[in-house]
């Protein structure tokens, strides 16, 4: 079972990279790539879904009965318990307008438990990767969750999703404020839980999240020695989930944070 999970993270972390090079040429290309945009954070590019395909295209070969979900083509039901769950590039908005600030994020998981993890920054050359039961890893170093016990001592990452609303996370951040925190906001929730695992930021919170941009990032928290919100197994992949992860200290806190600041 240890040399499966290896083998699935080994392989996930060479298509991650793979994939993130060809994300990087229509990065370095964008005036000729074709946008759609049903606003400022529901965008797809032709980077996107090409990168997708050629994802699921690797996956299909090397795990032809995994199923497979991803943010811009169809799922692919599977018989083996397994499924890859994959954001071509998250960070799609920053993305189209030049700034580096997206990542490749692929998940694997198994009977709704992710089992591995990748979240590849191509424009850093980052790889934070880790799997079940192995540790947390950035380019094959250990990476550890915040252990500090007070906002005061970082930045806390807050997403903006378009299934809650933008009221609650000005509640948040106002709140985080009121502890003497900061808040910080990069536009690729996936990559704000890969710096949070590696304790550059306490932790992150999101009121809703989709499996492709939470579940490798979830996983690499509690790798990394930190602590988050479980999600529904049964749920989570169709539906998303209210994302809290953190270090250990800091956690209790982000969540008494999000209880308050996300009712109504």
């Amino acid at each position: 079972m240890t040399d499966d999970l290896d083998q699935r993270m080994h392989f996930a972390i060479d298509l991650a990279r793979r994939a993130g090079e060809l994300g990087l040429k229509y990065f370095r290309d964008l005036e000729n790539l074709t946008i759609e945009s049903k606003g400022h954070q529901d965008l797809v590019s032709d980077g996107d879904r090409n990168v997708e395909l050629f994802i699921r295209a690797a996956i299909a070969e090397a795990y032809p009965d995994d199923g497979i979900v991803g943010e811009e083509h169809a799922p692919v039901t599977g018989r083996t318990g397994h499924v890859w769950v994959i954001d071509p590039i998250d960070g799609t908005a920053n993305f189209v307008r030049g700034i580096p600030s997206w990542c490749v994020v692929i998940a694997c998981a198994r009977d709704g438990e992710t089992i591995v993890g990748v979240i590849h920054e191509a424009s850093t050359g980052e790889t934070f990767h880790g799997r079940l039961g192995g540790g947390a890893f950035v380019n094959g170093r250990p990476i550890k969750a915040s252990g500090a016990a007070s906002l005061s001592e970082g930045s806390v990452g807050t997403g903006l999703s378009n299934r809650a609303s933008t009221e609650h996370v000005a509640v948040l951040i106002s709140m985080i404020m009121a502890e003497g925190g900061v808040f910080f906001r990069n536009a690729s929730g996936a990559l704000m839980l890969a710096y949070a695992a590696a304790g550059r930021l306490l932790g992150y919170v999101e009121e809703h999240m989709n499996a492709w941009d939470c579940l490798a990032g979830m996983l690499l928290v509690e790798e990394a020695g930190g602590t988050i919100l479980k999600p529904d197994p049964t749920t989570v992949l169709r539906e998303g989930t209210l994302v809290i992860a953190g270090g250990n200290k800091i956690f209790p806190k982000l969540r008494a944070l999000c209880t308050e600041s996300f009712r109504g």
